[in-house]
Order: structure tokens, then C-alpha cells, then sequence
């Protein structure tokens, strides 16, 4: 698959097969995250796999964060706030996007979570202080299911327009393939 059908290819997946993720695809995952650039390459991040049924459900307690027990791995995207403390959340958040374009690749799906206690979460993980939890991402095979929520979101919320969100040289003059 090439990137860009990964692109048009990547949905939030909310439902879980309980198959679990082979090592070598989650390998080949957490490799494009530590391929991933960051400001002046100091790879702020760290990854917690979570992969123990318990945690997956403590994880998923917060709102909105309730699929998270049935899918197979949770990563949990941590950033060290003082190696990076202007860039770790940029840094750690393109290291997660290669990781879901990578598992999109690999006929996985994936959920960003961004809705979680971040103390919970660091005390159950034990996470050191210098670091701040940036991000969850659910992971597995997505679950042949209506998802009725998600689909009256889409009809309700479509992807606006390229004009609408691109600008040319200006914010507000419209941009046109033709003049770049």
C-alpha cells in the first residue's frame, strides 16, 4: 500500500477483533515511530505497549475511551518534557501518526484517544515525572460492526473542502493548483 492509500485508506476503529497483533507487524509499527522526526532529533518520546486485559480496562474508563479494553494493544505516547520541553507533544504526536499510517499498511486499525486521567494513567504505567502522556492508540483488527454513532457523525460532519482549509501565500486568498 502506498502512503498516501494508507491516507485515504486510515478510519478510527472502535471496534476490536480479539485477535491478538503479531510481534512482528507491532515491531514494524513501533520502528516508524522511532523513524519519526523530531526537533533538532532529540526523540523526546517513549511507547508503552499495553497489552494485559486489567489495564486495557482501567485505560478505558475515561470518556469516550470505553473500546479500549477489546482492542488487543493499547501504546500509550509519552514525551519527555524536559529533553523537549517546547516541542515533545509535536514530536511525540508525528511519531503516533507514523505508527497509525504504518498500521493502516499493515490491515490494522487504529483509534487516537486523547480522552484519558493523565495521573491514572501515569501511576498505573508508572511513568516518570519528566514525562507527560501525550496520546493513547488503540490497535488491532478492526471488528466487522455498524458503528450507527460513527456513521451519522460522518453524515452530520463530512471532510470540509481543500479551498476551504488551504490558503495561498495569504490567509484567505484561495488557493489554486495551477498557480504553485
Amino acid at each position: 500500500m502506498e502512503v498516501f492509500e494508507a491516507v485515504q485508506a486510515r478510519r478510527s476503529i472502535r471496534a476490536y477483533e480479539p485477535t491478538p497483533v503479531p510481534k512482528e507487524k507491532l515491531e514494524r509499527i513501533l520502528e516508524a515511530a522511532r523513524l519519526a522526526p523530531s526537533a533538532e532529533n532529540i526523540q523526546p518520546w517513549h511507547f508503552i505497549v499495553v497489552t494485559d486485559h486489567e489495564k486495557r480496562v482501567k485505560l478505558a474508563k475515561a470518556p469516550f475511551a470505553g473500546f479500549l479494553k477489546e482492542a488487543p494493544v493499547v501504546i500509550v505516547g509519552c514525551g519527555d518534557q524536559k529533553a523537549s520541553p517546547k516541542w515533545f507533544m509535536v514530536d511525540v504526536a508525528i511519531a503516533m501518526q507514523n505508527m497509525v499510517l504504518t498500521a493502516t499498511g499493515e490491515g490494522l486499525g487504529t483509534c487516537w484517544v486523547g480522552s484519558f486521567d493523565e495521573n491514572q494513567v501515569r501511576e498505573l504505567l508508572k511513568i516518570p515525572e519528566n514525562y507527560r502522556v501525550v496520546a493513547l492508540l488503540a490497535l488491532g483488527y478492526p471488528r466487522k460492526k455498524i458503528d450507527i454513532q460513527g456513521k451519522l457523525l460522518h453524515a452530520i460532519r463530512r471532510r470540509k473542502k481543500l479551498e476551504k482549509i488551504v490558503s495561498f501565500e495569504e490567509f484567505g486568498r484561495p488557493f489554486r493548483a495551477t498557480e504553485t
